[in-house]
C-alpha cells in the first residue's frame, strides 16, 4: 500500500503550489479509498489537517478545511488517475512544512481532519515558503 506525494519545493510569499498523491495501482484496486486528506507538519510543530475530501455513493462529500487555509487551498482528487491534489494559492510562510497525504476507506459526509481517522499514510513532500 502506497501514497506518494509530489509537486513540493520552495516559493516566495504570494505564491502558488500544486501538489499531488498518487495511490499505488494495488491499492487503488484493492481499496475503496473512501477519503483522501492532507496534513502538514511545520518544524517543532505537531502534525495538523489542512484539507480532506471524501464521497458518499450518489450524495458526494463536502469538503473540509483548516481554517488558516481556506480561501486559499483546494483540495480535489481524480479516482480514474487514482491521484489527489491540493492546490495552494497566496502561500505565506506559516505554511511552511512537510505535507503529507493520508487516505482512510471510510466515507464522510463532512470527512473529519483527524490523524486518527487515516488508515494510509505517504511520506511527505516538504514545501518551503521563503522571501
Amino acid at each position: 500500500l502506497q501514497l506518494v506525494e509530489s509537486g513540493g519545493g520552495s516559493v516566495q510569499p504570494g505564491g502558488s503550489l500544486r501538489l499531488s498523491c498518487a495511490a499505488s495501482k494495488d491499492m487503488a484496486d484493492h481499496y475503496n479509498i473512501g477519503t483522501i486528506a492532507w496534513f502538514r507538519q511545520a518544524p517543532g510543530k505537531e502534525r495538523e489537517g489542512v484539507a480532506c475530501t471524501s464521497h458518499l455513493a450518489g450524495i458526494g462529500g463536502v469538503p473540509k478545511y483548516a481554517e488558516s487555509v481556506k480561501g486559499r487551498f483546494v483540495i480535489s482528487r481524480d479516482d480514474a488517475e487514482n491521484r489527489a491534489y491540493l492546490s495552494m494559492n497566496s502561500l505565506e510562510p506559516e505554511d511552511t512544512g512537510v505535507y503529507f497525504c493520508a487516505a482512510t476507506e471510510i466515507s464522510y459526509y463532512t470527512c473529519p481532519l483527524d490523524d486518527h481517522a487515516m488508515s494510509y499514510w505517504g511520506r511527505g513532500t516538504l514545501v518551503t515558503v521563503s522571501s
